[in-house]
């Protein structure tokens, strides 16, 4: 589980940096630079979720 967590993690870093490339900072809610900023969004979205899961998960080893 830890590896894959690791994996989306990339994942989501990657696609990150890539919509923040492809931003246009004069006009960033216009045409393909709306979607690059919707992108943005979501991979921090899943970055934040990813790392609330291994936390989840590291507490729920220390419980046991």
């Amino acid at each position: 589980m830890k590896l894959l967590i690791y994996i989306f993690l990339a994942l989501s870093a990657s696609l990150l940096v890539f919509n923040v490339l492809h931003v246009d900072f004069e006009a960033p809610l216009m045409g393909d630079s709306f979607a690059a900023v919707v992108g943005v969004g979501a991979s921090l979205c899943a970055i934040i979720l990813l790392i609330i899961l291994q936390l989840a998960l590291k507490i729920k080893q220390k419980v046991k």
